[in-house]
């Protein structure tokens, strides 16, 4: 009788796993680029409150919030297809819909999910600035701008850190669907090798562990960054006085 359970597949399995990680990085780094730059798009239009691109942003975010990421996934990879066919029937064009590499699809998908759940982290963090410190930047002669930058941001930064962190971990696990719009990560070469083996209890083992060593890296750094970011108390105090 084979082992029930092999740990040393548990373990073999990593590298061979860890291959397709390269991918996983890059499906995380560029979806959350654009889902803090859209994320504060969202924001700043609730803000000031921007007649119909306010109530466009909360349909947006409403919609994104309300349904799960695999049937974003879905929307994404079918989606995008049709309306590029649409488009090249209207306009006389030929864009190559067959040609769209599948990464695009899974991109595009975890960027949107995760600008609609920042914009609400990044909306609070900068309505949290005192307004007595905005009006303090007009009364020295700051434009808009300049009090966003100088005195908004940074300050919007340090209270959305640890959000923005977890934020970061759940994009992480995100992208363990990225298999749907067929891209091949770690998670999808897993089925892979579970398949070929047909040994998936330990291959999901590896990919537990791979995760789970990627979210403590995570936590990690986002400490670090929130404690080089945040005023020592003393100095506060100081301040204060």
């Amino acid at each position: 009788m084979s082992k029930i359970f092999d740990w040393q597949l548990v373990f073999t399995e990593i590298p061979l796993l860890l291959k397709y990680l390269p991918v996983t990085i890059q499906l995380t780094l560029i979806a959350l680029i654009i889902g803090w730059v859209a994320g504060l798009f969202l924001a700043i239009v609730k803000i000031h409150r921007i007649p119909v691109l306010q109530q466009l942003c909360t349909l947006f975010v409403s919609v994104v919030r309300g349904t799960p990421i695999i049937v974003q996934l879905y929307l994404t990879y079918f989606g995008i297809p049709i309306f590029l066919k649409y488009y090249n029937f209207y306009n006389g064009t030929s864009y190559n819909v067959n040609g769209i590499p599948p990464i695009i699809f899974a991109i595009v998908a975890l960027g949107l999910n995760q600008s609609a759940f920042d914009s609400e982290t990044i909306r609070a963090a900068i309505q949290s600035v005192e307004k007595g410190q905005v009006e303090a930047a007009k009364s020295l002669g700051m434009n808009g701008l300049q009090i966003f930058c100088r005195v908004l941001l940074p300050q919007a930064v340090t209270v959305a850190i640890p959000s923005l962190g977890n934020s970061l971990i759940g994009l992480v696990k995100g992208t363990s669907l990225a298999f749907t719009c067929s891209v091949v990560e770690i998670t999808a070469q897993g089925k892979i090798l579970a398949g070929n083996s047909y040994r998936y209890f330990e291959v999901y083992c590896s990919l537990a562990i791979i995760y789970w060593v990627i979210t403590i890296f995570i936590e990690r750094l986002f400490t670090y960054i929130e404690k080089k970011m945040s005023v020592p108390e003393q100095i506060a105090e100081k301040k204060e006085a």
